[in-house]
């Protein structure tokens, strides 16, 4: 009903609210007109526990309380939206040629479930904005999982740091540690994020880290 044209305007007088980890965190405004096709896209006739959305925009101020029945979370201004389901995004990524599928899919799926299992992660600090962008859009994270994981490797775990690069640019350093089941020996690699805009993009690729 709401994809039909002459119904639009209760499209804008509903309150469009997104949750992460089953709480309310987030009105949606489209900062376009044409956004509203984004929201009308996100519904789904059957919502189900890998559904993924991932909002783009600018955060903004508390939502007064007569706006949207007494709830009051921050209005995100969004430009961007992108509905999928967790399957959907392991089975976009690309796989690496030397490595299988059945060797590359449990590996992805297990370092995707540890992004979104951090708490606290509403992508609105910097190094939240950092992982959930390398989630979405940096394959060689899962090619790394794949090769670690065939190696007999653990993801053991994710750390994010701001950059000796950072100066004028908001740059933030995302450490992967994978630890050897037999031996306890733990290897760490780095990626580099620049965040300081709207939309993050990468810096370096995945390389080898060792501590300082």
């Amino acid at each position: 009903m709401l994809s039909e044209p002459d119904n639009r305007y209760l499209v804008r007088q509903l309150c469009w609210v997104l949750t992460i980890q089953g709480l309310e965190t987030y009105l949606l405004r489209p900062r376009d007109p044409a956004g509203i096709d984004l929201l009308v896209n996100a519904i789904r006739p059957a919502p189900g526990p890998g559904d993924i959305d991932v909002v783009i925009g600018w955060r903004g101020p508390i939502a007064p309380p007569e706006l949207c029945n007494g709830l009051m979370v921050p209005i995100v201004a969004f430009d961007q939206i992108y509905s999928f389901d967790r399957d959907a995004l392991i089975n976009a990524i690309p796989k690496p040629e030397k490595t299988s599928a059945e060797r590359f899919r449990p590996a992805a799926e297990q370092l995707f479930a540890r992004i979104m299992q951090m708490t606290d992660n509403a992508g609105a600090t910097s190094e939240h904005r950092a992982l959930n962008y390398l989630a979405m859009r940096y394959p060689g994270i899962y090619a790394t999982a794949a090769d670690e994981f065939a190696r007999d490797f653990s993801l053991t775990g994710v750390d994010v740091r701001p950059s000796p690069l950072t100066g004028t640019r908001d740059i933030a350093d995302v450490i992967f540690a994978y630890t050897n089941r037999n031996t306890d020996f733990t290897e760490k690699f780095c990626v580099r994020v620049d965040v300081t805009e709207e939309f993050p993009f990468l810096v370096t690729k995945m390389t080898p880290y060792y501590d300082r």
